[in-house]
Parts: C-alpha cells; structure tokens; sequence
C-alpha cells in the first residue's frame, strides 16, 4: 500500500506545480483534461499548438464548447501527461533515460509530431534517444525496461526494436571484449527486464554469433536475481517454503520458471550440472510443468558423470526451513529409478572400454543411491560387460568391481545366471546361492525383510569365505613353486641326458638284472599271482625237489 500514496502525493505536487504556471498566465482556462484521477484546468489554444490530438478532438466535437476531455489512455499517466502539457506552454522539463520512451510515446498518442509543428515533442525525444540513451548498454536497458508498460505503442513507434538491437550488439562486444570489471557485469544489467524482452535479447545475441557458455552466463545471473527467494545459490538451498496446496501459490515464480527453462540453449551441456538440478529441485517445489521438469531431467541425465549425490536428491522444505528428501512425493521414486535405469544404461554401454578403470565404473555407479534401484539387475548386466571387457582382473580387482552390486537386489532370472557366471567372484556366487537356498529352506518370498535377514546371515560367513579364498590362493602359490622347481630340475639334467643316452640305457640294463639275480622267486614260487594263465603247469601239485647233504 506504500507505492500508491507515493504515486499519489507525486501526482499531487505535479498538480499544484501545474496549476501554479497555469494560473500564472492571468488567463482563465477553458478546458479541464481528466487523466485517471488527475484533472488539469488548461487553455484550448496552447494544447492545439502543439497537439493535432486535440486540434482535430476539437474540431470534430459536437458540443459547441469542449470543456472536459478524457485522456485516461494516454501512455505514462497523469505524469507523463504533465510534461507534454509543459511543454505545450514551453515550460522546462527534464528529459531522462527513464521518461523518454513514455514520453515518445506519449507524442505519438497525442500527435505532438514534426509533421504538424516544428521541433515537436517527438522530435525532441527522439534526439534524446539517439545522442543520449541509447549510446550506452546500462541507458538502453533502462529505457527498454521502461517499454514493459507502453506495449504496444513502443513497438508501433520501433524504440523496443531499436533498444534490442543496440543491447544485444553491445552485450556481444562486453562478453568479448569486456571494458569493465567484473567482465559479467553486462548479465546483471540485463536480469531487471521482463522475461519477454530478455528472451529477445538472447535470441539477438545468438543470431550475432555468442556462444552457448555466454547466454549460459547471463540465464543463470537472471535466474539468481528474479528468483532469488526460491534459489539463492547453486547449491539449491531455499528460504521459502510451504505446506500448502494452494494451486495459485508461487504462480509468478512458477511462470517465470518455466519460461527461463523454455529460453535455454540447445546445448545442454552448456551450464553446470548443480545448477541444472538446483532448477529441477525448484521446478518441483513450486509444482512447475511436466514438460518443464522433463526438460531439466533429459539435460541432467546427459550430464551424469558430473553429478554428485546430493545434486540428484531432490529436497522439500518445512515451514521452518528444514531440509528434508521428498520420498512422499509420487514422483520422486519415479525420477530416481529412471535416473537409476539411465546410469546403469550409460555403465554398460561404456563398460566395453578396455581404458576404462575400476575407479571411474565405481565412481559412477555409486552416484545413484542405492534406494534408488528397485532391482541390481541393470548394474549386474553391466558389471558382466566390464568383467568381459577387462579378462585379466585377478579375483580382489573382480570382487572391487562388483562391490557396487548388491546379490540380495537381484530378481531369480539373475541370481540364476549369476550362479552359473564364471566370471564372477566367488564370494558373489556364494551370496546368490547361498540366498535361494534360504529361501527354499524357509520358502520365504522375496521381500526385503527376508533380504535383510538373509545379508545379516551372510555376514556371520564372510570370515569363513575369505579363509577358503585364502587357502586356494596358497595352493595356487604351491602349484607354481612345484611347476617352477620341476622346470629348473629339468633344465639341469637335460644335458647330460642327451650326451649318454646308450650309457644311461645300459646302467639301467645292468641294474635289473643284478636285481633279477637277487630275486628269490626266480626258480620257482609258490606265488600264483605272477604266473601266465597260457603255461600249462600244474600248481596243485609242486614240483619234486631232491634234498641232499654234501
């Protein structure tokens, strides 16, 4: 309620002031013009000479005198109306950056032109916008400014499309070429216009050849500054909430929202990744668009190798201001399983990279939350890409890749693959086994809280398995330090093979029949076990023997 007594007690002292030089003629007035709720007593005369508005209202009036004439649609109001009246009676008046284009327009209304009187009203704002406003950025963005409320008169008399052109020609030179510091000081004089007018000028700008970074810079400057309650910074904190459900709650700003994100640049990498969500965090408070929101989000998931978790997580605010993650929302679990969906995606189809590190495929599959994915089947399917693509990862390297995963998360059809993956670590084979043969001892179905019981088992075990990785890694160590000793023995008496071969036979010839001579079954034994079966001998009945005494 402040402005209108401002603008009232404004009006007041112009009147008087009016009234003052008026009566100052020693000349009754003739006619009282009615401006809104102003009137002002004025002479007939001095308004025609200047004015052909009111030469030819005059002339065509049926009334034999006019005594009162409305001019309530004059451009500017009461105010404006004032200074043409001045300058009718050639009263000074000042002529600035912020009066001209009402002014002008206002000439224009009132056909106070060069074609009916010379060195008219029009003239004189025209020269004013040529030497003076328009020759600097700062005073064509005022005086663009102030065209927000003479449409569409300002637009008929071009000042709106001469106040275009000269600011995106003198924002293109700033951003190249800065003259003043800080070089982006150019995008905070452009984020007091309308919407409307800085989407134009954005579109101009562009046509001259600035890059995406540029319009970038000034979208996000006037997105601070006219929603400043809403997003303070890029970390998307907020100072207003509600809990209402007031539809007609935030209409501006949701207005102004969507017509920001409907001004973006075709280059969607173009501004940073927390800003892209501290919009869609702003979108979703103040219940912008699906179309609004769907836009952020597209820009966003093409970006996810820059996002961090707290830029996915969208937030509500309390009436008190505290921050709290908005899961009642519908379409928070929604928006985080297609982001989920689209990150394991991405995963898969970079995971056939072979410079592709441990590292990296972690760090970006750990972006997601682990709430966010109903099902690790996605993130299970790119793990095996990765295990493909990278053969020669030893066991703990395999067991890093899959720490991401959880066995628990994954459906039957997985489990069962999983179990029957060779490339797979052990101790994940043993996790999606070991879950189903719970399952069918306690034939539980697959719920979490089943899951939970089942990982809190699981890791009463995980001693033990890592003992059994233990034990087969030293049996693998033995099995090299065998093979390894064999090659040496090997290579030492291979020489000496070669160069006594004959000799070597002989030794050996030689032995068993030394051992031969020394077997006491040689000339018979009673054992059957080493006698052909084709010999016809008779072993019932052995042989007679002759004891003698020498």
């Amino acid at each position: 309620m402040a402005t209108p007594v401002r603008s009232n007690s404004r009006l007041s002292l112009a009147m008087e002031r009016t009234d003052q030089w008026i009566f100052s003629q020693d000349i009754p007035t003739d006619v009282v013009v009615v401006v809104c709720e102003a009137r002002f007593s004025l002479h007939v005369f001095m308004l025609v000479a200047k004015s052909n508005y009111f030469r030819k209202l005059i002339l065509e009036s049926k009334e034999p005198v006019l005594t009162k004439i409305d001019l309530s649609g004059i451009p500017g109001g009461p105010q404006i109306f004032e200074k043409a009246a001045k300058f009718c009676y050639g009263v000074n008046f000042e002529i600035t950056v912020h009066n001209v284009a009402a002014l002008r327009c206002a000439a224009e209304y009132l056909q106070m032109t060069d074609l009916y009187c010379d060195n008219n009203l029009a003239g004189r704002t025209e020269d004013f916008l040529a030497q003076v406003a328009l020759s600097s950025l700062s005073g064509a963005i005022v005086v663009l400014k102030s065209c927000e409320d003479l449409l569409p008169l300002a637009e008929d008399v071009k000042i709106v499309q001469r106040c275009v052109d000269v600011i995106s020609l003198k924002a293109c030179n700033e951003a190249n070429f800065p003259s003043r510091t800080p070089p982006n000081w150019w995008t905070e004089e452009l984020s007091i216009l309308d919407i409307e007018f800085f989407g134009i000028i954005l579109s101009r700008m562009k046509k001259r050849g600035s890059n995406a970074l540029t319009l970038a810079s000034a979208l996000i400057t006037y997105t601070e500054r006219n929603l400043r309650d809403l997003v303070r910074d890029h970390s998307g904190k907020c100072t207003k909430s509600s809990d209402s459900d007031d539809p007609g709650l935030y209409a501006r700003e949701r207005e102004l929202l969507q017509s920001i994100v409907s001004h973006l640049p075709l280059e969607k990498a173009a501004f940073p990744i927390n800003f892209l969500c501290c919009l869609l965090r702003t979108a979703i408070f103040v219940r912008a668009s699906n179309s609004c929101k769907n836009e952020l989000e597209k820009r966003i998931s093409v970006m996810l190798e820059h996002v961090t978790v707290d830029d996915l997580l969208v937030m509500s605010f309390t009436y008190d201001g505290e921050r709290l993650f908005d899961l009642d929302s519908e379409s928070y679990p929604v928006a985080m399983h297609k982001v989920a969906k689209t990150v394991d995606s991405y995963l898969g189809e970079i995971a056939t990279y072979p410079e592709l590190t441990i590292s990296k495929f972690n760090g970006i599959a750990i972006l997601v939350p682990k709430g966010a994915r109903k099902f690790d089947d996605d993130l299970y399917r790119a793990i095996d890409i990765f295990l493909k693509a990278h053969p020669n990862l030893d066991e703990i390297e395999r067991e890093k890749v899959c720490s991401v995963m959880d066995p628990l998360k994954l459906t039957y059809e997985a489990r069962l693959h999983a179990s029957q993956n060779k490339r797979l670590p052990v101790q994940i084979v043993l996790h999606a086994l070991y879950y189903d043969q719970l399952k069918l001892r306690s034939g539980a179905d697959d719920q979490p809280a089943a899951a939970a019981a089942t990982r809190s088992q699981l890791q009463s075990d995980v001693s033990l398995v890592r003992e059994n990785e233990a034990l087969r890694s030293e049996l693998m160590k033995m099995k090299l330090y065998v093979s390894d000793m064999q090659k040496n023995q090997g290579s030492s008496t291979k020489g000496a093979s070669t160069t006594s071969g004959s000799r070597k036979h002989s030794f050996f010839s030689s032995m068993s029949k030394k051992l031969g001579k020394l077997n006491p079954f040689k000339h018979g034994s009673k054992d059957s076990f080493h006698i052909d079966d084709n010999i016809g001998v008779d072993v019932t009945k052995p042989r007679r023997r002759r004891f003698s005494i020498s």
